[in-house]
């Protein structure tokens, strides 16, 4: 045959399966295009207006200009560590069309390493066709909340965990630049400095190290080059919660938002929030531990994500990306034969809560059983994949040594390979 028409010696099982593949892909990117949710690049804007009045500010990238902007008649500011700001500096130079398509393109590319990071063992193991088990993987990531949540307010989110994940895989392999993506992750964001903690309960002392160098060496670069915002970001605009938001509103998914929707309009009890970061905090590095006693690297990344969202004082939707490796874990487990049963059952059940949007039904009103349950959703959701993910040991004549790198595991029916 010609052209463009199908084989006669393809299957017409495969034939069957690429056309529903593409009619499937067809309907998410229509979904995706038109959902009503869609939150018009905010974050990407605040973070260009900011970065913009910075370097128009009087002494410039020397000033304390960047955490003085506001977004017009709202409390919004920038909120992140000035070593962000400077990453995100390249972005005055650009027009706003221009800075939106590569907000987008960022967005895309991050998704793109996270579904290969998450998705390629998957495939690996289980020996599912390639091509279309990605772009089957690749629709359901993009019909989760978090995700399509991060892609349209411009965020930050995907790339972070895209540079967690590699880290992941080097400390699988026994990278020697293992530890750099996760510091570099935290001098952005303070959120990815939890994984800086897995690698030091899990015993990777050269991983932590070398995250905590890259950590301070990027901060203290920042200081360098922006001490006016150095010296506001860490002495005020960090404690200063009235830029972040209503501490109580749905979309906060952290144990702080749990207790501040039940004490609204009051702020939320500290010492009830600090007792329950310490417990989540001691049930995560037990899990974690157990984790590295079998040499799972992916089970502890995954823990240590959800621990994150439990345990940082804002959690908004967005940020709930951490809980994919999870998904990945689950699915994962889901997969093995008989293929039925509990896996399964948790891991469709995590996946349709995460694209839900349920917790939007107690937007204006969170009181009541009804409301504790449904508002804090996905907090209950991150709690028992914190307590109840499975670890999975590798074989035992292939486990490796406490705190070193996984070796692959044979090829075999019934048996997981270690590495992520």
């Amino acid at each position: 045959m010609t052209g463009w028409s199908v084989p006669a010696r393809w299957p017409a099982s495969r034939r069957r399966r690429d056309l529903l593949l593409g009619v499937l892909c067809a309907g998410v990117t229509a979904f995706v295009a038109t959902v009503p949710y869609h939150r018009d690049w905010f974050d990407l804007w605040v973070y260009y207006d900011a970065v913009s009045h910075w370097t128009a500010a009087p002494g410039g990238l020397s000033g304390a200009g960047l955490y003085d902007y506001r977004v017009p008649g709202q409390v919004y500011g920038f909120t992140y560590p000035p070593f962000a700001a400077l990453c995100l500096l390249p972005l005055s130079l650009l027009s706003r069309p221009v800075a939106l398509t590569v907000g987008i393109a960022a967005n895309l590319g991050a998704l793109a390493l996270i579904l290969r990071g998450l998705a390629e063992p998957l495939i690996r193991r289980h020996g599912l066709p390639r091509w279309s088990s990605y772009a089957l993987i690749l629709c359901l990531l993009a019909l989760l909340e978090p995700v399509y949540d991060s892609v349209s307010f411009g965020q930050v989110n995907l790339l972070l965990l895209a540079l967690v994940l590699s880290d992941a895989r080097l400390l699988s392999g026994g990278g020697r630049w293992a530890g750099v993506g996760i510091g570099l992750a935290a001098a952005v964001k303070l959120t990815p400095a939890i994984f800086i903690g897995y690698l030091v309960v899990t015993r990777r002392w050269r991983a932590a190290g070398t995250a905590a160098a890259v950590a301070v060496g990027a901060t203290l670069f920042a200081v360098w080059l922006a001490p006016g915002a150095s010296h506001a970001y860490w002495t005020s605009a960090l404690w200063d919660t009235s830029r972040i938001g209503d501490l109580s509103y749905v979309s906060n998914q952290s144990w702080q938002g749990v207790l501040a929707r039940l004490r609204a309009p009051a702020e939320p009890d500290r010492l009830w929030w600090a007792c329950g970061a310490v417990a989540i905090a001691g049930v995560w590095a037990y899990r974690v531990d157990k984790a590295r006693a079998v040499g799972d690297v992916r089970g502890g990344i995954a823990l240590t994500g959800a621990a994150a969202c439990l345990v940082s004082p804002v959690t908004w939707v967005h940020h709930l990306v951490w809980l994919l490796p999870a998904l990945a874990v689950l699915a994962d487990r889901a997969l093995e034969p008989p293929r039925r049963g509990r896996p399964l059952t948790a891991a469709v059940a995590v996946y349709v809560i995460l694209c839900s949007y349920v917790i939007w039904l107690w937007r204006y009103d969170a009181s009541g059983v009804d409301g504790l349950i449904g508002s804090n959703t996905f907090v209950w959701t991150a709690l028992a994949l914190l307590l109840w993910l499975p670890v999975r040991p590798p074989h035992p004549a292939l486990r490796a040594p406490s705190g070193g790198p996984e070796r692959p595991a044979p090829e075999r029916r019934g048996a997981a390979a270690a590495t992520p």
